[in-house]
Formats: C-alpha cells, sequence, structure tokens
C-alpha cells in the first residue's frame, strides 16, 4: 500500500511515522520547505521525501493520501487526485483506526483550544493516561504510532473533519459555531456549519454529542439534522433534567442521574464564554466517571491557555492583556464582553471576510482608542472611524505597544485582540502575541 502525505509538518510527519511502522511504502511531498528538524525525522525513518514541489509521478500512484489541513481542497493537485478517485483524507482519519483508545473530540468557532485543554487537564490530573493532540501539540498519528495513550482528547478544526469518512469520537464536543475560514467554503455559512457537524456524524447511540444549546447555529442543525448520538446540551440561560447548566451562580451538571454542583467563584477561568468552556469539559469529566472532587480541584487551578486573554503585565497601573488567538470576530467579541475598563484595542491582520458591525455596541461602550495593526486596514477605519476619539496605523508591534502606552490613563487596559489572521505580519497567532509580550515587557 502507498501513502503519499501532502504537508511535511507536524501532522504529515507523524502521518508518515505511523504509515511506516505499520507497512505503507510512505512518500512525503511539500509545495514549500520542510522544517530541518522534521527532515532529520524523516531521514531517521528511512522515509523519502520531496520540497518546493509536488512530482505528480510519485504522487498520482497513491493508494491514499493524507493531507494537511492547511491545503484547500481545490489545490490543483488534490484535484488531480480526487478526480482519479484516490481516498484523500485527514491525519486523524487515517490514525483512529489504529488505535483502541477512547477519543474525545472537540470542534468549534471558537473556545475548542481552551476547552481541550481544560478537558485533558481534568482527565489528565484524574490519573487517566491521556493523550492531548489534534490540532495542538504533538501529532495524533505521531502519539498512536507510539501507542501508550488509553484516551486523546483531540482539537478538530472543520479541515480536518471535512477529510474524515469512518472516524468517530466516543464524546464529541461543539463549542459554538460563528462564520470563519468561510473563504474555504465558498463563502457558505452553511457549508462551513456542516462540516464542524461531521464530527458526529458516524457516533452511535452509544457514543455523546455535548453542544452549546444557547448556539442559534447549532440548535438550528440539530432541529433540521439527526445525530444518533445522546445530546448533552449546556446552557448559561437555560435549565435541563440532562445536561449542563448556571444556576444561582453555580455550575451544575446533571448527566447519568448524577449531579455535579460548584460555585462559579472558584473556577478559575473568567468570563461567560470561558464557563461554557467548563461546562463542557466537566460533562466529559463526569461521562468518564473522574471523582468530583478531582473535578472541583482541577476547576480552580487551571491555567488558561497562552495567547488567550492572557494577563502579561500591569504598568503604572495599566494592564497588558495578549488575546493574540482571537484571529475572528467572535472570539474577539468575548474578550471585548469581558473588558471592565476603558480599553484601548489593538486589531487588524488577514481579514477572512469580517463582519465588524457585531462590535459596534461592545466598542462604543469600551473602547477609548483602536490602534490598527495591519497592511490593509481600510474595513476596519470604515466601521470604527466615527465610533472612537482616535484611531491610529502601525505596522509593527513595537509601535502598537508604545502608542498604546501612551494613549492609556491610569486604571485602563491594553487589549491585543486582532479579529483577523496573523500572516500579514508574522508568521502565526502565536509569533504575534510572543511578540506583543516582549513589546510590553520592554516598555
Amino acid at each position: 500500500m502507498r501513502l503519499v502525505v501532502l504537508g511535511g509538518g507536524e501532522s504529515g510527519v507523524g502521518t508518515a511515522i505511523l504509515g511506516k511502522s505499520k507497512g505503507y511504502d510512505v512518500f512525503v511531498s511539500d509545495f514549500g520547505k520542510i522544517k530541518n528538524n522534521y527532515k532529520e525525522v524523516l531521514l531517521i525513518n528511512g522515509i523519502a521525501w520531496e520540497e518546493e514541489k509536488h512530482t505528480a509521478d510519485l504522487i498520482l500512484n497513491a493508494d491514499v493520501v493524507m493531507k494537511s489541513p492547511g491545503i484547500p481542497d481545490r489545490s490543483p493537485m488534490v484535484q488531480q487526485l480526487l478526480e482519479k478517485g484516490i481516498p484523500v483524507i485527514s491525519e486523524i482519519e487515517f490514525a483512529a483506526p489504529f488505535t483502541k483508545a477512547t477519543i474525545v473530540g472537540i470542534t468549534g468557532s471558537n473556545g475548542k483550544t481552551t476547552t481541550t485543554m481544560l478537558t485533558h487537564h481534568l482527565l489528565k490530573s484524574a490519573g487517566l493516561n491521556v493523550g492531548l493532540g489534534g490540532n495542538i501539540g504533538k501529532s495524533f498519528a505521531w502519539q498512536v504510532a507510539d501507542n501508550k495513550y488509553d484516551s486523546y482528547v483531540l482539537e478538530l478544526s472543520s479541515f480536518q473533519l471535512d477529510g474524515i469518512e469512518k472516524f468517530k469520537p466516543h464524546i464529541a464536543i461543539i463549542t459554538n459555531i460563528s462564520p470563519d475560514h468561510l473563504d474555504r467554503y465558498e463563502y457558505n455559512y452553511d457549508n462551513y456549519i456542516a462540516a464542524k457537524f461531521r464530527i458526529t456524524m458516524n457516533q452511535t447511540e452509544e457514543d455523546y454529542l455535548i453542544y452549546d444549546a444557547d448556539d442559534e447555529a447549532i440548535t438550528n442543525w440539530l432541529k433540521n439534522n439527526t445525530t444518533k448520538a445522546k445530546l448533552i446540551p449546556f446552557s448559561l440561560t437555560q435549565t435541563f433534567s440532562e445536561g449542563a447548566f448556571i444556576k444561582d451562580n453555580k455550575m451544575e451538571v446533571k448527566i447519568t442521574k448524577d449531579e455535579f454542583t460548584m460555585d462559579t467563584e472558584h473556577i478559575a477561568l473568567e468570563g461567560k464564554h470561558n464557563m461554557k468552556n467548563a461546562m463542557a469539559a466537566t460533562s466529559v469529566a463526569r461521562l468518564m466517571q473522574i471523582r468530583k472532587a478531582t473535578i472541583r480541584e482541577s476547576l480552580s487551578d487551571f491555567q488558561g491557555v497562552e495567547h488567550r486573554l492572557e494577563k502579561v503585565l500591569k504598568i503604572q497601573n495599566v494592564q497588558y492583556i495578549n488575546d493574540s488567538k482571537a484571529t475572528n470576530v467572535n472570539a474577539t467579541f468575548f474578550a471585548l464582553d469581558s473588558m471592565n475598563t476603558p480599553t484601548v484595542w489593538i486589531v487588524g491582520g488577514v481579514d477572512k471576510g469580517n463582519d465588524y458591525n457585531e462590535l459596534m455596541s461592545l466598542v462604543r461602550e469600551k473602547v477609548k482608542a483602536i490602534i490598527c495593526l495591519g497592511v490593509d486596514n481600510k474595513k476596519i477605519i470604515d466601521a470604527f472611524g466615527n465610533v472612537v476619539d482616535m484611531m491610529i496605523e502601525v505596522t509593527n508591534m513595537n509601535d502598537a505597544v508604545r502608542m498604546s502606552q501612551r494613549l492609556t490613563e491610569k486604571g485602563d487596559t491594553v487589549l491585543l485582540s486582532p479579529a483577523c489572521a496573523s500572516f500579514d505580519l508574522f508568521e502565526n497567532y502565536e509569533d504575534r502575541g510572543r511578540q506583543f509580550k516582549q513589546a510590553v515587557k520592554s516598555l
């Protein structure tokens, strides 16, 4: 069996290693450059590879192709493979049959990283032998090749779910759905929603789907479509006989005729959206029969995720917050919503079809100045030019941070929450967040 891997990054190299260990004839092809550390791994494992090109003769003879999530379906090589009827799948689809581990799969437009990390923290603190993978950390396929975990918590993007056929998690979570990556879905929101719901398409009556019952896109889909999975809703405003909710400042989780409660003030994560993430993660922990005392302890000591509403420093009584992971409007909505002081907002980057109107009332209420950090800021200026007193354009992070310091007074907040992708000025959102933190520390 010939396995061709398109993309020589973390998921690609992990898939290549697993394929090789299972007796496949493996070839890795990357249209860009492969990082040196990954080249070394491929060489040590005796896996053939090429970079900065796709050689058709070496690819079109595949029995199966694993495509990295960053490569769109409309790329010419993928189109040629599909025309020939060669299956093009994701890393998750390729790796899952080689493990008997219990899989928890988490998707959503926002909150999925925090929910994934928190769920992993809850299960690990309880002593479970649990791996963390998917969109974060070490490649799932690589971990399966090393074959050491009894369960996995996987963060799954819509791109990874596009490439599944038989994959099914025992427990699935959809944190929320808002317009994102529409450039990959013919600018059709329904296509994107359908991609997210692929997480439940192979689930059976033995499996569970945990979902945000306050989310319109999710509840509409569930009205008009069916899943065999047992449904576990969570909500900030409704209560359930089976599900998770907030009532009288307590989080209540009712699952399998058992009830877990905890005062919300003891949960380490702050903000309404994080209450939802905590409800989702706690629902998994209860389904996996983690002791209540362990869950309480883990929820109260969880540190949160880097680049997600991360408090960096307080300088001259001004709080600097790194929310670089907010790459869409919905994520920035949560960030602005949780601001309680006058805010200087650093925003901008590569716009994925954003509608800034959703932020208008929050900007009027909370934002005193806007710093546009992007190559093309026209849309942001058009949206908010008449709403805030001060609007400034910069093209590097040091200028953004220095300018923000000039615009603040004691008690203010500086929030980096770009609502955009980072590729115009930075390598990725992590690079953007690290540059912000470095610039703040240099003030």
